[in-house]
This record gives structure tokens, C-alpha cells and sequence, in this order.
């Protein structure tokens, strides 16, 4: 049961639906890619200005990364929103076949129009709870950039930003309704640049030094070292600049962009530390030069049982939304062009009646929506991808939920999702997330006891202390 504050502030996010949805449609409307979001975050800053919100822009240096402040003292707590896109998913919402709005166009494959503005709308709900009850106490509403390609919490991480709050809280769009618990994978990301010299391939390639060469080298390099680092680990390659089209010039230039990754950031950067010396061999094998530079990275994810259990009680309070015919009926159309057979929800530590229960209830994966809450499952288990809200996890207590905006199976990153994420499915699932975040913020507002209690759990669990994954020198760059 919800009692009367988390009723109100439920009530006020179901009356200021519109304001929320709005921001989701413009956001979306406007896909804008990693460190690139210059309009979702002017709008983001209007509306909290017009809430009262004290806007604080350009945080930690990011021209796109920004804070909405309100209210005063402790506890101070933070919810998280993003807002960027990803290239090549430009996709017409509401339909079920493929069609771009612009050839080659970016889109909301990830959801994030709705993780940024459910958010807000959670955020506005916790200042107008702290407005009515008179209630001491501070909410913060992140602006966090880049997530797809940037880590803009981790550079604010390594600013020590997140270290003020008591605790933060955030969601995730997705095919089911859950709490987030175990771990993600940290991650590091550089771009290895080789110059070498121009000539004819034919007439005169001993006068030449191919970047190109340099580049097939290090891929070489690393394709052996794959056989020789911990199974937990992953390298993953893409061409940023392969010198051109003309395969009679010895190419001048190469580019290529490295991602590594570890269930733990120590063993990343140790991992990035031999995957540097293959590029430098291959610089040196080619007799070209190497220039190095730093993009981004992630740590791995601080899991808080103690909030997971808080989030999971109102998960479960809140009404989920009522999905009608014709959305199912839509997202059954746009499952059928998705076949899978992945059970969504279960991390890689189930145990068979975990799974047997999801089989169940997810209709073995046939089901369109999963219109139902998942029992919560608190564990360590790592999960293959990475987040930069793993950073924050190692400096505050964290926690985050999935709330469904996506039919069953769909994977992220996929126009289906675009389609879907721009329609009324997907806002139905941020309005149910946003007041799902807004009642765990009153939790920790009105039950000190608790919050002492998930503040001396992330204590014991960042214990070995925070190893930052950005460079010291490192500036948020945009790949292109």
C-alpha cells in the first residue's frame, strides 16, 4: 500500500502527465547523439527553471551535462536522467515495419527520451512532496549526458559530483518490470591513430609506410592476446578511419577504436595497458608513429540490497499501467518481427524456479507486454554490458528499476524499440517508473533508519575504494 504522500505525489505525475509526455516527444523527436544534446538539455533546464528549480549548466565542464536544484538540507537525494540517442535508428513511431524519418538518421533505440523525462517527472513529485510536508531535505535532478558514447557520469564521477548526495536513484526503459541488482561490466574506450607515409602501391611502395598495415597489425596483435586474458574480459574494434577508398595508395593514415572490458575496472585498465603496447609494436613493425587518445570508460556496478528492497516495495504498490488491445496488439506485431528466445529479467545466477516462474509468466518469452512485476532477486552476478551509473554507485548508494516501455524480447538498440518507445506503451511505462522513483525518494526522506542502513551497506561494498576509469587529463570527446 502506498500511504498518503506517495498517493499525492503519484496523483501529481498522473495530472502533469502532458508536461512529462512532452518532453519525452520533443526529446524524441529530436534525437541528438553522445555529448551532443544540446537541445534536450536546453529544454530540460526551461522546464525545471519554470518548476523553481536552481539550474546549475556546463557541470563538471560538460556543455551538456546540467543540475536542477530544490529544497534545503539533508538528505539530498539525486535522481538520474539521460537523454542521447544512437546513430543509423531513425524509425517512424507507431508502425511495425522498418522506415526511417532520415536516411542514416539517429534514434531513441536505448529509450532514453523516456528515461530523461520519467526522471523529471519523479523529481518534480519529490519537490512538490518536500513543498507540501514542509519537510527538510534536498532533491537533485542530473542531466547526464553521453551514455551511449561518453560516460558523462564517470567524468562527473571523477569530479567527485555524486559523492555529495545521500543516495541516487534512476530506471531504465525496457521489457519488464524489475529492480535492477547485480553488477555491469566496467569499460574502457581509446582510439589508436597511426601515421605513416603516402605513395604509389605500385610504382613506388617501398617509399611508402601504410597506417593501414599498422592498424591490421594491432587488430592482429589483439585477436592473439584474446587467447591469452581472463575469460571475463572482452575486446571489441571498429574502424574510425581505414584511409580511404584507393587500394593503390600506400594509406597515410588509420584509425581504429578500441573497447575493453572487465567485470572489474582494475583489470580493465590493466587489460588496456597490453592492448596500448600491441599498438605500439604495430607502430614500430610499420615504422609509422601512434598517437593514443583517451575516450571514455565505466566502472562496474555497486549493487545496494537495501534500497533494491526498498524500490521492489513500491514497485510492486504502484498501479502498473493497463495496456488496452490495440497496444498489445501493436506490440505482438512488433515482436513478430523479433524472434527470441531469451527470458527477460534473468540474470545469469537464477535459480531454475526463478526461471521457471519468468517461463510462466512470460508465456515462455511469447507473451507482447510483461505486464507484471518480477519477484526481486538481490545478487552479485555481472551482466555483459557496461553503464557509467556504475560510477555513481561507487561514490553514493545507488539504485534503478526496469519499467516495461518495449515489447517482450525486443532487444535495445533496435528500431523496434524507436517505434515503440514514441508511443503511448512508452509512456505509460515512464509515468509508472517516474512515480516508482518518487515513492522510493519519499522512502528515504520520511525513514532515516533506512537510508543510514543502505549508506553503511555501500560502506563494506566500496571498501577497496574507487578507481576512476577516466584519465586524469581526459576530456569528453565526441567520436567521429
Amino acid at each position: 500500500m502506498l500511504n498518503q504522500a506517495k498517493q499525492n505525489a503519484a496523483e501529481y505525475i498522473r495530472q502533469n502527465a502532458d508536461v512529462f509526455q512532452s518532453v519525452s516527444d520533443y526529446i524524441w523527436q529530436n534525437p541528438e547523439l553522445s555529448l551532443q544534446e544540446f537541445k534536450a538539455t536546453q529544454r530540460f533546464c526551461a522546464e525545471l527553471r519554470n518548476e523553481g528549480f536552481t539550474v546549475t549548466e556546463n557541470l563538471c565542464g560538460i556543455p551538456t551535462a546540467f543540475c536542477g536544484s530544490w529544497g534545503s538540507g539533508r538528505p539530498v537525494i539525486g535522481i538520474l536522467g539521460e537523454y542521447d540517442a544512437l546513430s543509423g535508428l531513425s524509425q517512424v513511431k507507431g508502425i511495425t515495419h522498418q522506415q526511417s524519418i532520415v536516411p542514416g538518421g539517429s534514434g531513441h533505440g536505448c529509450g532514453h527520451n523516456m528515461l530523461g523525462a520519467g526522471a523529471l517527472g519523479a523529481a518534480f513529485a519529490v519537490k512538490h512532496y518536500l513543498q507540501e510536508t514542509n519537510r527538510p531535505g534536498t532533491v537533485i535532478f542530473f542531466g547526464c549526458p553521453g551514455e551511449e558514447g561518453g560516460s558523462g557520469k564517470a567524468f562527473m564521477a571523477r569530479e567527485n559530483e555524486w559523492a555529495k548526495l545521500d543516495a541516487a536513484i534512476t530506471w531504465h526503459p525496457g521489457d519488464v518490470n524489475m529492480v535492477h541488482s547485480g553488477t555491469n561490466n566496467s569499460s574502457i574506450q581509446v582510439i589508436y591513430r597511426f601515421k605513416g607515409i603516402a605513395s604509389h602501391a605500385a610504382s613506388a611502395p617501398e617509399d611508402g609506410r601504410s597506417a593501414l598495415d599498422a592498424a591490421e597489425l594491432m587488430n592482429v596483435g589483439v585477436q592473439f592476446l584474446r587467447e591469452h586474458m581472463s575469460s571475463e574480459c572482452r575486446v571489441h574494434y571498429s574502424f574510425v578511419d581505414n584511409g580511404g577508398i584507393s587500394p593503390n595508395v600506400v594509406q597515410p593514415t588509420a584509425a581504429v577504436l578500441y573497447m575493453v572490458r572487465a567485470n572489474k575496472v582494475r583489470d580493465s585498465i590493466k587489460l588496456l595497458a597490453r592492448v596500448d603496447k600491441i599498438a605500439q609494436g604495430a607502430a614500430l613493425m610499420t615504422e609509422t608513429t601512434m598517437e593514443r587518445q583517451f575516450i571514455d570508460g565505466t566502472a562496474e556496478l555497486l549493487p545496494n540490497y537495501t534500497l533494491e528492497r526498498v524500490m521492489q516495495n513500491n514497485l510492486e504498490a504502484v498501479p502498473q499501467p493497463a495496456f488496452t488491445d490495440e497496444e498489445r496488439s501493436f506490440a505482438a506485431a512488433l515482436k513478430a518481427t523479433y524472434t527470441t528466445e531469451a527470458q527477460p529479467g534473468v540474470l545469469s545466477d537464477s535459480t531454475d524456479e526463478e526461471k521457471e516462474w519468468l517461463q510462466e509468466h512470460t508465456q515462455n518469452g511469447t507473451r507482447p507486454l510483461n505486464d507484471f512485476v518480477v519477484p526481486l532477486h538481490s545478487t552479485t552476478a555481472f551482466a555483459a554490458g557496461s553503464t557509467d551509473v556504475g560510477d555513481v554507485s561507487w561514490q553514493t548508494p545507488t539504485v534503478q528499476c526496469y519499467a516495461v516501455t518495449f515489447p517482450s524480447g525486443v532487444p535495445g538498440h533496435s528500431w523496434q524499440n524507436v517505434s515503440c518507445g514514441g508511443s503511448s506503451i512508452g509512456e505509460k511505462g515512464m509515468l509508472y517508473a517516474a512515480q516508482v522513483m518518487a515513492a522510493t525518494a519519499i522512502d528515504l526522506f520520511e525513514q532515516p533508519e533506512v537510508l543510514q542502513k543502505a549508506r553503511e551497506e555501500f560502506a563494506r561494498r566500496s571498501k577497496a575504494g574507487y578507481v576512476c576509469p577516466i584519465e586524469k587529463d581526459a576530456v569528453p570527446t565526441v567520436v567521429e
